[in-house]
């Protein structure tokens, strides 16, 4: 009679364990699309165009002493040849450089913008997944394949949730994006 109702108790359990609710998100969607990444993504644009132009300086300035170098080289002596190869090897280390150090800045403020943009898309998926008593939430993209009719998705309530145009797609967001570059480029 023990035997039984452990037996009767262990599966009750294992049909519990299988009756929780799991859903999942397009966190990367979210994150995307989010009003706040324009912003963010903007200020990124802003730094880049910066830094270009720092670097573009840079480089000229290299450019303009290759080309006197190359002009006058056969003119100077041995020892103003080395002075201006030296002077030449410097400003080539120091663009090296600096380019090196604008790129970590630049990778450093976009993980510092993004931050607080993760977190809120992390806390309204947190929220809604406790609102409608689910178990776990898994990110879209790590499946291979999803039944909706077994798991929840949380996507829509969560892009309503974070204020996200409805007509707003990842495809709406690159068109927006290359259309940006575009008219970047003609100017």
């Amino acid at each position: 009679m023990k035997r039984i109702i452990i037996i009767a108790a262990m599966a009750l359990m294992s049909v519990s364990a299988f009756a929780q609710k799991f859903a999942y998100v397009d966190f990367n969607e979210l994150v995307m699309l989010i009003p706040e990444m324009d912003e963010a993504r903007a200020t990124l644009e802003e730094n880049q165009k910066t830094n270009e132009e720092i670097l573009m300086s840079m480089y000229e300035e290299y450019q303009t002493k290759m080309q006197q170098y190359e002009q006058k080289a056969a003119t100077w002596t041995q020892s103003v040849r080395e002075i201006k190869e030296k002077e030449i090897m410097e400003i080539q280390s120091r663009l090296e450089q600096t380019q090196q150090s604008l790129q970590q800045e630049l990778q450093q403020l976009q993980q510092q913008l993004q931050a607080p943009i993760i977190e809120k898309v992390n806390n309204v998926v947190n929220e809604l997944a406790k609102a409608q008593g689910v178990a776990a939430v898994f990110e879209k993209a790590s499946f291979l394949y999803v039944d909706e009719t077994q798991m929840v998705n949380l996507t829509p309530e969560a892009r309503t949730a974070l204020n996200i145009p409805e007509g707003r797609t990842l495809e709406t967001l690159q068109a927006e994006m290359m259309a940006k570059a575009q008219a970047a480029q003609g100017m």
